[in-house]
């Protein structure tokens, strides 16, 4: 080596020296390609490389060639002006207007197209290019979201559901920042790299580039560099060796080592609210930076499979390949986002052909695709109208479930459509015949307590509390139990809270923070106020939400002890202010501090940045109620309808102002069109049914007793009752003799005495 290349070098070695300690920095994916080209040519043309692109003809699937999509009677164009995109569509004000389009989102099995704004909002146009082969049914325009094309809906084009910069920018681009500015409700959102880049994934590059600098000229390389190659995580595999047992059929990890790949992925590809742009995620855990949804109702069916779009990562947790170290690239390419290797052979990675072939496992056709591994365990269920996704919680077919929880199963959603007498009963009794030994058909599964749980009824407690302290189960599940458990404060969910508050997973410590809502001050404090200085932001924010509640009811030296985590809370609304949700928690802390005026305008923020959506109203309305203002409350709930945010909860908290100032024709009328929008809200039409008792008996009884068949809950029964001995009701003594079953003698007694 020349005198002066050695200098080079040790220059390198001393700067690389002064570095440590810093925060590496991002150098962008062509300065990879030199010692990378094989896994760059993977990477080209990928879903991640098509992430986000510039309008090009290179990047652009669509025909803007003139185009015309006629929809609701209306004819929509997309065409060029010079080297420019546009369309022509419907505004939110109801006229037709030129956009120009600017970026491309996706690319297969559909592409979307975005347009920025002067405030820095960038939204997905309503209309996506169907890019499947003509084949197939695409290279066609069509409506996403047909249903919901109404201005008032928060995924119109324009609105909330549709804005880039929320909800899709942070998995689409590389080092994304945000950057809202709550005081003007403007956005300044930029990026590293427009699309989804090598650091995306490996994290910024320059420390990695002056290791293999160092490592190229045989210098020494500091230990800060040594590790991951210079990288601060490890994307290898969690398991090197797997192990057959004698007589199994299943391979087995011999051991599960720690790495940063699921992580990694899962920032991405998992359902979440984003709660930081600035904690690592990485170095500590998901939940420093993201609020994981559980299995709720809205995203899953009751025995987690998929319903709603969860990204995979929610469904995975729930699976055995995740106990046993099972990571995303063991089946997946990462670079060209494709399965690693043909189909067929992925599971046989791990499952052994002999045990699991056609003949004795699947019982399908040999060959066919009704036999393939993933037909059967990984159904899949099409989002966006084109795009199936597989569902990755790895479930075993359950048509008992089916048949007792009204839960799918992949065996009828395959055979029914061909043939009708292939139903849930006749799946039951395939299966008992194939596999009469089968240790999953006829077995207890955590969606019985969850839908007990969703139910309301009586044994929902002990089951739920039995799942969220079954070590058996992952971990995602016993804290989706525990967030279940909120609505059944009880002494054994107390133990199951508080144990869940203790335990290591930090899903589950937010579940037991959930769960512990319905608590009086001194049993949630003793539960939750540890979890303020948790490790993990999710869990300290959590936790001090919840606490923050009991406000005025605490110590000056509790208050001392909540204020770092609330302060951080408060740090996660300003966030996420774009959204009223967090305009909305904000104004909630201000009223548990008896800040009431910086409550209204936190509330009136919410208004501002959502004017469609009822928690604004609804939470300044009750702001209005405290201060013995109803008559601004009621204006305001006129407002909210007027702007089309009357969903069920503005429906019910206006019709329970109009009945405290004794309105009760109109309370009924509102009652009843919260109750009709939301039919399953058992107190919706409880309440409906106390306010027309007077006036309409006939839909009092109607009401009361949808509440009680909703939930068996003897005070409803009771209510019921009442009202049917009031109006002379013929069932009148039916329904006490049903009473008679549940609630105590004197209960009965006292309404007998009033026939």
């Amino acid at each position: 080596m020349g005198l002066v290349q050695s200098l080079v070098w040790t220059i390198l070695a001393l700067v690389s020296l002064s570095k440590q300690g810093l925060a590496a920095e991002y150098v962008g994916t062509p300065q990879c390609i030199e010692c990378h080209q094989q896994e760059y040519d993977q990477w080209q043309g990928s879903h991640h490389d098509m992430a986000m692109s510039h309008m090009s003809d290179d990047a652009v699937q669509g025909d803007f060639n003139n185009a015309e999509l006629e929809f609701n009677g209306k004819t929509n164009r997309f065409f060029r002006r010079g080297d420019r995109y546009w369309v022509n569509i419907e505004g939110p004000d109801g006229a037709f207007h030129d956009y120009e389009i600017t970026y491309t989102f996706g690319f297969e099995p559909l592409q979307q197209y975005m347009t920025e704004f002067d405030d820095g909002r960038v939204q997905l146009i309503p209309f996506a290019w169907d890019t499947r082969s003509h084949e197939q049914g695409g290279q066609r325009w069509f409506h996403l979201y047909p249903n919901m094309s109404d201005p008032s809906h928060d995924f119109y084009w324009t609105n909330v559901g549709q804005n880039w910069n929320y909800m899709c920018a942070d998995c689409h681009s590389t080092d994304l920042k945000k950057n809202y500015d709550v005081s003007t409700n403007t956005y300044a959102t930029s990026w590293f790299e427009i699309n989804v880049g090598c650091e995306a994934c490996h994290g910024p590059a320059s420390d990695h580039m002056q290791w293999a600098e160092l490592d190229k000229s045989g210098q020494a390389i500091p230990d800060a560099l040594q590790a991951h190659a210079g990288f601060n995580r490890n994307l290898d595999k969690a398991v090197s060796q797997w192990l057959l047992a004698d007589g199994e059929g299943t391979l087995h990890p011999e051991s599960i080592q720690a790495t940063d790949q699921v992580t990694v992925c899962a920032q991405c590809h998992s359902r979440r609210t984003q709660i930081s742009d600035s904690t690592d995620h990485v170095q500590g855990v998901l939940s420093d930076r993201y609020r994981l949804n559980l299995l709720e109702p809205a995203l899953y069916h009751a025995d987690g499979q998929i319903f709603d779009e969860d990204y995979v990562y929610g469904s995975f947790l729930q699976s055995a390949m995740a106990e046993n170290g099972v990571v995303c690239s063991n089946c997946h390419n990462p670079h060209t986002a494709q399965l690693a290797m043909p189909e067929e052979v992925v599971c046989s990675q791990c499952h052994m052909p002999t045990h699991y072939n056609d003949e004795i496992h699947s019982r399908h056709e040999v060959g066919s695709e009704e036999a393939m591994c993933t037909s059967c365990h990984m159904p899949e269920t099409t989002y966006m109208q084109v795009d199936p996704r597989r569902d990755h919680s790895w479930q075993v077919p359950r048509p008992d479930l089916s048949l007792s929880l009204g839960t799918p199963n992949v065996c009828v959603t395959c055979h029914q459509p061909n043939d009708p007498k292939q139903d849930d009963q006749w799946a039951y009794d395939t299966l008992k015949q194939w596999f009469p030994d089968s240790r999953y058909l006829d077995s207890d599964h955590f969606a019985q307590g969850f839908t007990a749980g969703e139910q309301g009824v009586q044994q929902a407690e002990s089951q739920l509390s039995y799942i969220a302290q079954n070590k058996n189960e992952a971990a995602i599940i016993r804290a989706s139990a525990l967030e279940r458990l909120t609505q059944y404060p009880s002494q054994n969910s107390l133990v199951a809270v508080a144990r869940g508050a203790k335990d290591p997973n930090e899903l589950i410590r937010v579940g037991a923070v959930t769960g512990a809502e319905l608590f009086p001050v001194d049993v949630a404090w003793r539960v939750v106020s540890p979890l303020l200085e948790d490790d993990v932001l999710a869990v300290r924010v959590e936790a001090a939400a919840s606490l923050s509640r009991f406000w005025q009811q605490l110590t000056p030296a509790q208050k001392q002890q909540l204020q770092p985590a609330l302060n951080e809370y408060i740090d996660v609304q300003h966030y996420n202010s774009d959204r009223a949700a967090g305009r909305v928690s904000l104004g909630n802390v201000y009223v548990n501090q008896g800040r009431l005026d910086e409550a209204e305008q936190a509330y009136l923020g919410a208004i501002m940045v959502e004017p469609y959506s009822s928690s604004g109203y609804v939470n300044l309305a009750d702001l209005y109620r405290v201060q013995k203002k109803d008559l601004q409350a009621q204006q305001l709930f006129d407002k909210g309808i007027a702007a089309g945010a009357a969903d069920s909860t503005l429906h019910y908290a206006y019709g329970l102002n109009l009945v405290r100032q004794q309105a009760y024709e109109g309370a009924t009328e509102q009652l009843k069109q919260a109750a009709e929008l939301d039919p399953q809200n058992a107190q919706y039409w409880y309440v409906l049914g106390l306010a027309s008792r007077e006036s309409d008996k006939a839909l009092s009884v109607k009401a009361l007793g949808s509440a009680y068949q909703l939930t068996n809950n003897p005070q409803y029964l009771y209510a019921l009752c009442d009202v049917m001995i009031d109006a002379k009701h013929s069932s009148a003594n039916r329904c006490l003799q049903q009473l008679q079953k549940v609630a105590p003698q004197e209960a009965v007694n006292e309404l007998r005495a009033k026939q």
